[in-house]
């Protein structure tokens, strides 16, 4: 590699093709725009009817996608949806009545309803708000819906509107409303009282008047005043009788501006990006109105059992004064039972260490405790939700007194019911393996769900018994079985890849003997040309045991030359030695390549990817670059013990997390690794996001030892090898900073064996097939030169 401290030129494109002349891939194939690879459908679902599947398509090869639709009588006939047509479709939100004979749904802020008999969909209310998040009530003659911060019911059949609450965003209290006057303001309002006696007889004459009106207007409605701060998680009963929200507070501390420097505008235009880890203050309080009573209560969390208990890393920081006290809690949205009388609640604490699922006693406010858990890490996992963000699976079985909800408690997310009456817990799925999105049937009668149960690299669709039983598999193809099911569960949608093959749509009864059809084939001429791999999927020995999951691709042995290439995929928590079509396909056809040229190429799923349960999620706590960073070099030595690497030709590249992980292990590795590619890579955690970060590592100020033995810039001094650094400078996520702070330090250590390529239109996720080009032709030159010598 050419030695420079800092290069801002742009490379030319064909740099890499000379060296690719042996593939029938260049740099310049794979990384043009995507529709070369031919036209796949996405964003898969059912028209109300369960006759047609809708899925957006672009077989004109058009700039941007279009609605298409396969009506499940032809299945051979692919259909662009009108403009016409696509503007009388019933939108896919809204809320079915039992039998899902009628829906309710919100369109352009008015309300509407559908009726599946004759298919028409007809504009029930169109008020001065905007109607939003509508629900059948238990009787199925009242609809309870949302305009702006307060709850209404809209009667179907007297065609009447009942407000429900009365909340003030903006207002305050009586008390908090009053102004005291300045001193000098007093000091005058006194002074003219004194010396006007007209202005004096006015004044007393307007507060009589005041008085009286007050005395004899009727009682007001109760208000709740907000004061300023957001409502959220506004939940009507089903029996209209309670209402419950969340009063929620926001400090998002202060933001990074991303500058773009190549704005149309010809100025240097300042774009508004996150904060960093730490800066994030948020609380929330719930708030229980009773309808009958007109009155709020706030509910009381203090007394969750666990809620003062001390992190264990309090330990590491025996000079700080540590107190016991109640620790701040998000409530997540209240459960109804389905006939309004019972109520839980998902509560986790803001550090996201412990989850409660609670009872609320309706009458009273009061809390009783039915599950807890805590992890000294953090809480995740399929289906067991964020904090801040949800997405946990939880509610009500039909029969009122039990509850669902998914779990870690085993190691693995599982689903769990539990009998609110008398506290006992069964696990419906239980084994080495994770549940995903599981839902209950039309008839109340069964469980829908997917899971890893065969192989932790594939996906398959399962109905099982409402109160747990066998699973009847439903899928059968290897690789993914993303499910749609029809609205009236007689035929799936499956959405499924292969490791080596896109997306590709298919039809099947539901049924576990029926034959999956395929609706689409989307592969172009010019990508089924190319034998791509099919990558082993391996399991190698960590240095603790782990038995640690990659894909492999290993060359022909006319063509090996002794080098390896680790990739390493982004997001953390993601999977990717799988078998199925990578969210990752332009490393997937890059390996490709760089297999045909004769390196071994290895892509692990590392301590903190998906897939693999707790405690693999959770191997990277308090120490990012720990463990994560340790199975990558495990994964060379068992490549220079299998497959007869030379020790002195490993690379390694990687985007985000991956980069983050390519400098972690040049700056630490350095016996290892003898080249690396670091894209958009986060150098500081103290400078990443909060709801991310702060999981992993704590807080900054709270848990340093954790960020300053995971940041690489505290590292950089370990630099040997070959090091490019590649990063867009737009970036809003990880911000550009990040590597021009690196490139400082390194500047000041007198490190010359680094360069640094900028992309100044680019995002964290690249979007101009020249920036792609550009960034892996670099990519390849650096392995070609620093391992091979080319």
């Amino acid at each position: 590699m050419t030695k420079r401290l800092l290069v801002f030129a742009l490379m030319l494109a064909g740099t890499a093709a000379a060296f690719a002349q042996t593939s029938e891939l260049s740099v310049e194939k794979i990384m043009k725009d995507p529709k070369w690879m031919g036209n796949f459908p996405s964003a898969v679902y059912w028209g109300n009817d369960s006759q047609n599947i809708y899925f957006d398509y672009n077989p004109e090869a058009n700039e941007s996608d279009s609605l298409y639709r396969i009506n499940i009588n032809h299945p051979e006939k692919i259909l662009k949806v009108s403009a016409s047509e696509e503007k009388e479709l019933v939108p896919r939100r809204g809320d079915f009545n039992a039998d899902r004979s009628r829906k309710v749904y919100s369109e352009n802020g008015n309300l509407f309803l559908y009726v599946s008999a004759n298919r028409k969909k007809k504009e029930l209310l169109d008020l001065p708000g905007r109607i939003e998040n509508p629900q059948f009530l238990a009787d199925e003659t009242k609809v309870a819906f949302q305009i702006e911060d307060n709850a209404f019911i809209y009667n179907l059949k007297a065609g009447t509107v009942l407000q429900l609450t009365h909340i003030d965003k903006q207002g305050a209290s009586r008390k908090n409303s009053e102004k005291k006057l300045s001193a000098k303001d007093q000091f005058l309002e006194d002074e003219n009282l004194e010396l006007l006696e007209v202005v004096q007889e006015r004044k007393e004459k307007n507060e009589s008047s005041e008085a009286y009106r007050n005395a004899i207007k009727d009682e007001p409605d109760y208000t709740f005043y907000l004061e300023g701060k957001d409502l959220g998680d506004l939940t009507v009963s089903p029996n209209a009788k309670f209402v419950t929200f969340n009063v929620i507070e926001r400090e998002r501390g202060k933001n990074t501006e991303v500058p773009n420097y190549v704005d149309a505008s010809g100025y240097t235009v300042d774009l508004p990006a996150r904060s960093k880890v730490g800066d994030m203050k948020y609380s929330a309080e719930m708030v229980l109105y009773q309808i009958e009573k007109d009155t709020a209560l706030q509910i009381d969390f203090s007394g969750l059992p666990g809620i003062s208990k001390l992190p264990d890393y309090a330990a590491d920081y025996p000079e700080r004064d540590w107190k016991e006290t109640p620790r701040q809690v998000i409530p997540n949205s209240v459960y109804f039972s389905e006939n309004g009388e019972n109520a839980i609640i998902n509560v986790r604490s803001t550090d996201n260490k412990d989850r409660w699922i609670v009872a609320l006693d309706l009458e009273t406010g009061k809390l009783e405790t039915l599950d807890h858990q805590r992890d000294e890490a953090w809480l995740a996992g399929p289906g067991v939700g964020y904090t801040y963000y949800g997405y946990q699976t939880m509610g009500w079985l039909p029969d009122n007194k039990n509850i669902y909800f998914q779990s870690e408690e085993s190691g693995y997310s599982h689903l769990y019911i539990l009998n609110t009456q008398n506290g006992k817990k069964k696990d419906l799925t239980k084994g080495d393996f994770e549940v995903f999105d599981p839902f209950i049937s039309n008839d109340k009668k069964h469980w829908y769900l997917t899971t890893s149960e065969v192989d932790p690299g594939e996906r398959h669709f399962y109905r099982m018994p409402l109160m747990g039983g066998k699973m009847e598999k439903l899928t059968s193809m290897t690789g993914n079985n993303d499910v749609s099911l029809s609205p009236d569960e007689k035929f799936m949608a499956v959405y499924h890849s292969y490791i080596n093959q896109p997306w590709e749509l298919y039809l099947k009864e539901t049924g576990s003997n029926s034959e999956a059809k395929q609706l689409t084939s989307g592969q172009s001429a010019e990508f089924k040309q190319y034998n791509w791999r099919e990558p082993e999927i391996i399991r190698f020995q960590a240095e603790d045991g782990a038995m640690v999951p990659a894909r492999l691709y290993v060359p022909e042995e006319n063509a090996k030359n002794g080098a390896a290439v680790v990739f390493v995929h982004g997001a953390g928590y993601l999977q990717n030695a799988h078998k199925w079509w990578s969210s990752y396909f332009r490393e997937y056809m890059f390996n490709n390549l760089l297999t045909d040229l004769g390196y071994t190429v290895i892509d692990i799923d590392y301590r903190g990817s998906a897939g693999y349960g707790r405690d693999w999620r959770t191997g990277i706590y308090r120490h990012m670059g720990g463990k994560d960073l340790s199975d990558q070099v495990d994964g060379v030595k068992y490549l220079i013990e299998k497959y007869d690497i030379d020790p002195e030709k490993v690379g390694i590249y990687g985007g985000s997390y991956g980069g983050f992980i390519t400098l972690m292990g040049m700056f630490t590795q350095p016996e290892t690794f003898k080249a690396g590619a670091a894209l958009r890579s986060v150098t500081d955690w103290a400078h990443y996001n909060h709801g991310y970060t702060s999981n992993i590592l704590n807080e900054p100020s709270e848990d340093p030892i954790a960020y300053r033995r995971s940041s690489p810039i505290y590292f950089a001094e370990g630099l040997e090898g070959d090091l490019l650094i590649a990063h867009g400078m737009v970036d809003t996520n990880v911000h550009f900073q990040d590597v021009v702070r690196l490139a400082q330090r390194l500047i000041e250590l007198h490190k010359d064996n680094w360069e640094m390529a900028v992309y100044p239109v680019e995002n964290h996720g690249f979007v101009e097939p020249s920036s792609w080009t550009d960034e892996y032709s670099r990519i390849l030159k650096l392995f070609n030169e620093s391992l091979l010598g080319k």
